[in-house]
Order: C-alpha cells, then structure tokens, then sequence
C-alpha cells in the first residue's frame, strides 16, 4: 500500500514538472525573430511622452511688441513672438523683418530693411546703442523720422531703456528729430511725439 501510494505520488510530480515545462518560455542557443502578430500591440505603439529636464525652460517665444508705420503716418504697435531670452538685439531683429502679409495688407509697412544689427544697454544711464551693419534706412525725406521713431519706441518699450543712440558699422551717427534737426542723441519717445500711436 505504501509502495503504491509512493509510486502515485512520484507520477503526480513527473507530471507537474512536464506541465510547467510546457508552460514555461522557450530557450533557443541564439537569438530569435517573433512574429509580428505574436507582439502585443501596445508593445508596438507604445505612446510618445516628452522628457523635460528639472530647470530646463520650455523652449517657446515671448511676446513682445514692436512699432511699425500705420497708412495715417503715425506709428502703430504690433506683436511677436521672440525666443526666450528675448535680448533687446532680438526684439530689434524682430522689427527690421517687417510687417507680416496680413499686416501689409491692411497699409501697415516699414521704413526699415533686413540688416545685421547689436544692440547694447548702458544700464546706469538706460541708453540703448544700436548698432547697424549698414544703413536700414531707404527712405527719404519725412519718413525717415518715422524709421527712427519705429526703434525708439521699439526699444523704450523695454524695462530700463531710457533713450538711443544710434552707430552704423561702429561710427555713431545723427538722426533726425520730429523738430526737424539732426542730433547725435540719445533721442527719447518724447523727440518723436507726432509719429507716436494715436491714444
């Protein structure tokens, strides 16, 4: 009796052992492709997640506005968005490429071309030097005031600019006012006070 039962009990093990085997994974000496159909398929799309580093800003613009020439004469502000840090050299950049197509639509131009530009910042007087590769200026006339006066509200529009002065490749330069004189500067908002934006 004891004979059998040990006999039944060895049987009962074999066969638990050959059932896990069956179960268990297959193992092959080398590497194997799985059919395409055998992946799960949240294994074949699995979603797109975006990593931000801690500290790390998001890399969007800012808005930030410039002033261009609206069809009255007088100058009109417009928005755009410039990467962040947004440097007062950018914000320039941002004005000298000019209206956009819905703008220029509208009667909306400027009296400024594409040209190199850097712009410093004096912090203990709050005077803004610009600096121009070559002269943006292709107008004549009136309308030069009103080119002037689209960076002189551009940049004072900026915390702790005061005035500007003005270098075209490293010399510095007069500019016209709205009293229609030629001064070295720093010139102010209130030198172009009939270009500014009707209130």
């Amino acid at each position: 009796m004891t004979r059998s039962r040990d006999r039944m009990a060895h049987l009962a093990v074999v066969g638990m052992a050959l059932g896990l085997a069956a179960c268990g994974i297959p193992t092959a000496a080398s590497p194997t492709p799985i059919a395409k159909s055998d992946v799960p398929y949240h294994l074949l799309n699995p979603p797109t997640t975006t990593t931000t580093l801690p500290g790390t800003p998001p890399a969007v613009g800012v808005p930030e506005q410039i002033y261009l020439v609206a069809p009255s004469g007088n100058l009109v502000a417009a928005t755009r968005e410039v990467a962040v840090p947004a440097s007062l050299t950018q914000v320039v950049g941002a004005l000298l490429a000019g209206p956009t197509a819905t703008e220029s639509a509208s009667g909306i131009q400027s009296f400024l071309s594409r040209t190199g530009v850097q712009v410093a910042l004096a912090g203990a007087t709050g005077v803004a030097t610009v600096s121009f590769t070559t002269n943006p200026i292709q107008v004549v006339g009136p309308d030069q005031t009103l080119a002037i006066a689209q960076v002189v509200y551009t940049l004072t529009q900026q915390p702790g600019v005061t005035g500007v002065t003005f270098e075209i490749a490293g010399k510095s330069i007069e500019v016209p006012t709205a009293a229609g004189v030629q001064v070295p500067g720093p010139v102010t908002r209130a030198d172009y006070l009939p270009q500014a934006p009707p209130s």
